[in-house]
């Protein structure tokens, strides 16, 4: 299982998301929006509507943010 986690720096749900997603052994990608290639725009692109992070796809289907991420993998 894989996943994709939208971020940014200084977020803490970002790094509970990361280390909650590592715990269960689900391996991630994390695409930080302050760092290229990663921005707000793809990030946009990505959630349309998105106005926070973390948003978290687990093998390509949309989760949410945090909250629903820990709904999801109970």
């Amino acid at each position: 299982m894989t996943a994709i986690v939208w971020s940014n720096i200084g977020c803490g749900y970002c790094e509970q998301a990361k280390k909650l997603l590592t715990s269960k052994g689900i391996e991630y990608e994390e695409r930080n929006i302050a760092k290229d290639p990663w921005s707000v725009e793809k990030l946009q692109e990505a959630v349309p509507g998105a106005r926070t992070v973390p948003q978290i796809f687990i093998e390509d289907k949309y989760i949410g943010g945090f909250d629903k991420l820990v709904e999801h993998l109970k």
